[in-house]
C-alpha cells in the first residue's frame, strides 16, 4: 500500500468526480482510477462504486477512507515535528472558521507567520456543521469557532473572546444610549441569514423581549451585511469583532445594546487526538500570547468613547465584562 494511493481516494472523496479528484492530484484519470483499483486489490475489499460516474463509497470504502485521513495525518505530524526538529515549522496550517469569525482571524494568522514563516495558511470560511465534520475527518488542523456549538465532539477548547453585539444605525437613528432588542426589531433592519448561529442567537434575544424581527435585506456574510449599510437606510447588529475588519461605515454610528452579560464564546478547537496536528498546536501557543479578548475590547472601547451614557466617565466602558480573560492554562475539554 502506498500513501499516495490513499491521497487519491481522499480526493476522489472529497470531489466526487474522478476526472476532478485527478486534477487535484496533478495526475491522469486512468493512473487514480487504476491506483484505486490496486488498492481495492491489496486491501481484498471493494472501495468505490462504480458506473457511468462516481457513485460514492462502498461500506467498506468508507472505513478505509477514514483510516486514510488517519494515516496522512499521522504523516504530515511526522514532516512536521522533523520540520520543527531542523529549526523551522514547514507546511500549510488549515485553518476553517465561521463567517462571523473570520474577521478576527488576522489577529491570529498574522502572528503565526511571523513566527513561523517557512509555514503558510489557509483559512477557509465555512459553517459550524462544516468545521466539526472536518475536524474529525483529519481535513482541518484547528477551527476558529462558538465553542459551545454541538456538532463539536472530541475537541479541546481555548476561549479568545465573548461575542458582544452593538446596534449600527444612521446618525439620526435611535438614541445614543443602550438600545433595547424590541427597539431594535421596529427598525428597517439588514441581518444575517437565518440558517446562521450568529442569527439564531440574536433571533433568541429578540423573542426574550418578545419581539421578531423582519429584516428587509438578509445575507450569508458580514460582507454583504455591511455593503447595504453605506447607503443609510438600513440598521443592523453587528458582533464587536466586525469593528476590527468593517469598522463604522460613513454616516452611521454605534450604539450598545442592552444584552446578557456574558455572550457566546469564540475560540479555537482541535481535535482530541494523538498525535496532534503540530501546526494546529503552534497556532494555539501564538493565541496564548495575542490576548484577542482585549484588542477588542479597545476597539469597542474606542468606538463608544463619544458616547457618555455608555459608562461612567472614571471607568471603563466595558468594566462588566473585564473578568473574561484570555486563559493560557492548557486547552479544555468539553463544552
Amino acid at each position: 500500500m502506498l500513501l499516495r494511493q490513499l491521497e487519491y481516494l481522499v480526493a476522489l472523496a472529497r470531489e466526487r468526480h474522478f476526472a476532478r479528484a485527478a486534477a487535484a492530484c496533478f495526475v491522469s484519470q486512468p493512473s487514480l482510477s487504476a491506483a484505486i483499483r490496486k488498492l481495492e486489490q491489496e486491501l481484498d475489499v471493494p472501495i468505490v462504486l462504480r458506473g457511468h460516474r462516481f457513485e460514492g463509497l462502498t461500506p467498506e470504502g468508507t472505513r478505509v477512507l477514514r483510516w486514510a485521513h488517519r494515516i496522512l495525518a499521522e504523516r504530515d505530524a511526522l514532516c512536521q515535528e522533523l520540520s520543527e526538529m531542523r529549526g523551522g515549522l514547514t507546511g500549510t496550517l488549515r485553518l476553517g472558521a465561521i463567517p462571523t469569525a473570520l474577521s478576527a482571524a488576522p489577529l491570529l494568522t498574522t502572528p503565526f507567520c511571523e513566527r513561523h514563516p517557512l509555514a503558510r495558511v489557509s483559512l477557509e470560511s465555512l459553517s459550524s456543521t462544516e468545521i466539526g465534520h472536518r475536524l474529525a475527518d483529519f481535513e482541518l488542523d484547528v477551527a476558529l469557532t462558538y465553542l459551545d456549538d454541538e456538532s463539536l465532539r472530541d475537541v479541546r477548547r481555548l476561549v479568545l473572546y465573548r461575542e458582544r453585539y452593538l446596534l449600527l444605525t444612521p446618525d439620526d437613528g435611535l438614541p445614543r444610549g443602550p438600545a433595547r432588542w424590541a427597539e431594535i426589531a421596529r427598525l428597517p433592519l439588514c441581518l444575517l441569514s437565518p440558517h446562521m448561529r450568529n442569527r439564531r442567537i440574536m433571533d433568541a434575544f429578540f423573542a426574550a423581549e418578545g419581539a421578531t424581527a423582519t429584516p428587509a435585506v438578509e445575507t450569508d456574510s458580514v460582507a454583504g451585511l455591511y455593503a447595504h449599510l453605506t447607503g443609510g437606510r438600513w440598521s443592523s447588529v453587528i458582533a464587536h469583532a466586525w469593528l476590527h475588519m468593517f469598522g463604522v461605515p460613513e454616516g452611521m454610528r454605534v450604539v450598545p445594546v442592552e444584552c446578557p452579560a456574558h455572550g457566546p464564546r469564540v475560540g479555537l478547537a482541535i481535535a482530541d487526538r494523538v498525535p496532534a496536528s503540530v501546526l494546529g498546536r503552534a497556532l494555539l501557543d501564538v493565541a496564548r500570547g495575542t490576548r484577542i479578548h482585549d484588542t477588542l475590547d479597545a476597539l469597542l472601547n474606542e468606538h463608544l468613547a463619544p458616547a457618555p451614557a455608555a459608562a461612567a466617565p472614571d471607568s471603563p466602558l466595558l468594566s462588566p465584562h473585564r473578568e473574561e480573560r484570555f486563559d493560557p492554562r492548557p486547552l479544555t475539554r468539553g463544552p
